[in-house]
């Protein structure tokens, strides 16, 4: 079927491709007949006709699209609640968020050169060539990082390794010694993983605890048993376990039951993200809570401004995580 372009409207309508252009995209201080108006849209309606976005981009030099570059991650609760946050908010100015999954050999220039963003969204820091050929586009480039960067000052940064130490310093305070970390085995999570873990054992150091004894496990029971087995073999058995995240702290209960353990009487598990599950499980799972909304105003108030060219990007929000304490500790 072929495409229906303006020249289509026009003849439907009985009148000139320019005013079916001007009538459709809203040109401003052009004398048009109301009656003749409304003819163009019944006629554009009946073919069922709408203009082309990537056309509009090319007369105005820019679009109502906001990319949001989403490095190779996973998909889960946490990213998809931050994407759904963010449509939401962007989109109370009109704005329609992209969402790019940086996978493959494509260059992010082909992209962006492609759909012609008013602004691009980085969930991690750009290479420096592609944020210098960005803003030399006359696009408007907003970045966060996973912690605090000095290569970054500014920016937004989601601190990951302070919930490694949070999870420490709670079940530390329910005198817990002899500590685990639970990593996830997807490589793609490494960025997360690696950080939180790191603190981990920064808190562990702290507080003079011995360095946590790390497994990596799937999300199934023989690896997590398997990871529990591992934790409380030798003399000083692991009593507690601080896991990547709640899917991953699911794991662990799972395989202490395998292994007839109790949760948290022989060992305690926290985990993080407080996903829905956290609060079903049995017993119900203790957790980092992370202001996702929070977050998500905050880069989509960061892409207004930008686009508003303030000077002063809005102010951070603070308290963005906390332990939410449930039976499993």
């Amino acid at each position: 079927m072929a495409r229906l372009t303006s020249a289509d409207v026009a003849r439907e309508s009985g009148v000139s491709r320019t005013t079916v252009s001007y009538v459709l995209n809203g040109k401003a201080g052009v004398a048009i007949p109301e009656a003749t108006r409304q003819r163009v849209r019944d006629a554009a309606a009946r073919l069922g006709y709408t203009p082309s976005a990537a056309a509009r981009a090319l007369r105005s030099g820019r679009s109502d699209l906001v990319l949001c570059v989403l490095p190779d991650w996973t998909i889960g609760p946490v990213i998809d609640t931050l994407l759904d946050h963010l449509t939401t908010e962007l989109a109370d100015r009109g704005l329609s968020l992209l969402v790019h999954h940086d996978r493959g050999p494509r260059p992010l220039a082909e992209l962006w050169r492609a759909v012609t963003p008013r602004a691009v969204l980085g969930l991690a820091p750009f290479a420096e060539s592609d944020e210098r050929a960005m803003r030399q586009a006359g696009i408007q480039v907003v970045g966060s990082t996973l912690d605090e960067s000095t290569e970054h000052p500014g920016t937004f940064s989601v601190p990951q390794t302070a919930i490694g130490r949070l999870q420490v310093e709670h079940l530390a305070s329910r005198g817990h010694r002899h500590l685990a970390y639970a990593a996830p085995s997807d490589d793609r999570l490494a960025a997360f993983a690696d950080r939180r873990l790191a603190g981990v054992v920064q808190e562990c150091a702290r507080l003079g605890l011995p360095a946590p004894r790390v497994e990596a496990l799937a999300l199934d029971v023989p690896s997590a048993a398997q990871a529990v087995r591992a934790w409380r073999s030798g003399a000083e058995p692991v009593t507690a376990v601080a896991a990547y995240n709640d899917e991953v702290a699911l794991a662990v209960l799972a395989g202490l039951r395998a292994e007839g353990l109790r949760t948290p009487q022989d060992v305690a598990v926290i985990g993080v993200d407080d996903i829905p599950a956290a609060r079903l499980a049995a017993p119900a799972l203790t957790t980092v809570w992370q202001a996702i909304d929070a977050q998500a105003s905050y880069l989509a108030a960061a892409v207004l401004a930008a686009l508003d060219e303030q000077d002063l990007p809005p102010a951070q929000p603070s308290d963005v995580i906390h332990v939410v304490a449930r039976d499993s500790t």
